[in-house]
């Protein structure tokens, strides 16, 4: 009698798992955030030609399913939660404690997947026990994580899950994400703010782009070609490291040996070559981290990344516009918010890579920079102090996109006027004024012949700043903060800082 039981049981079970075909994509489930004042499409799978119903706060749409695929859409949704919403076809499935209000996506490399918990080999964020404790005020913040997955074509489906904000759950969000999540919805009257968090540390922003426009860029269809011959190299060159290894190995540990003895840095110790297509080279990321949240909903994205492109600096000038270009044209909303993290001071980090970030910001329209010229660690790629990084993030979005009469920028580089023996140099966002963090203001240079620099004495006068030098008396160019490690300490009134620049820009 039991297995007959069982067996009626068991049957059951597998009748209602045929009929459980209406499957939403990942991103809508449980604890989601939508975004509000726009249309909010909505997608998933079932079986082909069955009509799907999205019920959601008193609106009813519907589909046929095409190609095992169901899209709808729903009218602009108003702030608050939570709300549930029905999908209804040969099954019904109930997606509960849903909030309405501003979606953001987070991306980038290693500044912006590093959370807020703690990280083997890095620093912990500053009063990071602290800020957890508070985050279990903020449960209408949420975050969907992207899991890393690099791949050759488009993925659909990220499957990655919502996380209410809490004590616990904010040591897996991302640091600068939870900050300026933690900012807009402190000012915008406790507003919910979904983060879209997608990163992955150590990338550059080619793996971010797609192929498509890599190829389709004059600039940058170099990077295609590289690629394309690193797969045909790869087998080769895995061979050659498998057949040497032990020699490598054997080499490095002597020549580590011989390191400490001398007080020497250590070398790198020998790996095997990274198969291009699990790399996620060349759009790779971009087809299984970014692609995958397409069209979903957005006010608009957060970008802290530059790092692994320091060193292609001119090529970025080109590169990183051509990404933001990219994603706003596959989704399809127009120029969407794109605001991003000027790179932090660092010995490793050229002056070139913020300058091109510099440009991107000229160039590329509703973008806004947060320069953090003020909290980098000269020995540490991954500065600890991650809160203000946030919050100046948010207050681009404070003042642009919710009409917030703050300061979003320091003073930013617009022009010179030679005058005499100085050169007059004007900025945008002085705002209340400018002033100087200290006696006098520093790290600034002067060129009689574009080539020379020496040492000059800045003043501010106004709204300007006077730049000269004793022994230069017909000045062509100046330089602010033109190093690896820049110590700036020119801001305005409001508390920011100026981005380093150089009047003879390339």
């Amino acid at each position: 009698m039991k297995s007959k039981i069982f067996i009626f049981t068991l049957c059951c079970l597998v009748s209602l798992n045929v009929l459980a075909k209406v499957k939403p994509n990942s991103l809508f489930s449980n604890n989601m955030v939508l975004q509000q004042g726009v249309v909010v499409p909505v997608w998933g799978t079932a079986d082909e030609n069955e009509s799907v119903v999205v019920e959601f706060c008193g609106q009813k749409v519907s589909a046929v399913t095409k190609d095992g695929k169901w899209f709808v859409q729903l009218q602009a949704l108003k702030s608050g939660g939570p709300f549930e919403m029905t999908l209804t076809g040969k099954d019904v499935v109930k997606i509960s404690n849903i909030l309405v209000g501003e979606v953001w996506v987070c991306s980038g490399q290693s500044n912006m997947e590093r959370k807020l918990g703690l990280a083997g080999g890095q620093k912990p964020i500053i009063d990071w026990q602290n800020e957890a404790k508070d985050a279990a005020n903020y449960p209408q913040i949420r975050q969907y994580a992207v899991p890393r997955n690099p791949s050759i074509v488009k993925v659909e489906d990220a499957k990655g899950k919502w996380a209410i904000c809490d004590s616990i759950t904010v040591k897996n969000f991302s640091a600068v994400g939870f900050f300026f999540a933690r900012s807009l919805t402190q000012n915008l009257k406790n507003v919910p703010v979904g983060l879209l968090f997608s990163a992955w540390g150590g990338t550059p922003a080619e793996k971010w782009t797609s192929r498509a426009t890599l190829e389709g860029n004059d600039e940058l269809k170099m990077i295609v070609a590289a690629y394309d011959k690193s797969i045909l190299d790869f087998p080769t060159a895995a061979a050659k490291f498998k057949l040497n290894e032990d020699s490598l190995l054997t080499k490095w540990k002597a020549d580590t040996t011989a390191a400490r003895i001398a007080k020497k840095s250590m070398p790198k110790k020998p790996t095997a070559p990274v198969d291009p297509v699990k790399s996620g080279d060349c759009g790779g990321l971009y087809n299984g981290m970014i692609a995958p949240l397409i069209p979903y909903a957005i006010k608009g994205a957060i970008w802290y990344q530059g790092e692994a492109n320091q060193s292609r600096a001119k090529q970025y000038q080109t590169l990183f516009p051509a990404m933001i270009a990219d994603w706003r044209k596959a989704w399809n909303i127009g120029d969407f918010p794109f605001y991003f993290v000027q790179i932090a001071p660092h010995m490793g980090q050229s002056p070139e890579i913020r300058e091109a970030q510099l440009l991107t910001l000229k160039k590329s329209p509703n973008t806004a920079m947060a320069v953090i010229v003020d909290y980098g660690d000269s020995a540490d790629i991954h500065p600890a102090n991650k809160r203000p990084v946030g919050e100046r993030l948010a207050l681009a979005a404070r003042a642009l996109n919710y009409k917030q009469k703050v300061a979003y920028s320091g003073p930013i580089y617009s022009s010179m006027e030679v005058k005499g023996n100085t050169i007059v140099l004007s900025f945008d966002h002085v705002n209340k004024g400018l002033e100087v963090k200290g006696s006098a203001l520093t790290d600034f240079v002067i060129s009689a012949d574009g080539k020379k620099f020496v040492p000059a004495k800045a003043e501010i006068k106004g709204k300007t700043v006077i730049v000269s030098a004793e022994n230069v008396t017909t000045p062509v160019a100046v330089r602010m903060g033109w190093n690896k490690v820049p110590h700036v300490n020119l801001f305005n009134k409001d508390g920011l800082p100026a981005s380093p620049f150089r009047t003879d820009v390339q």
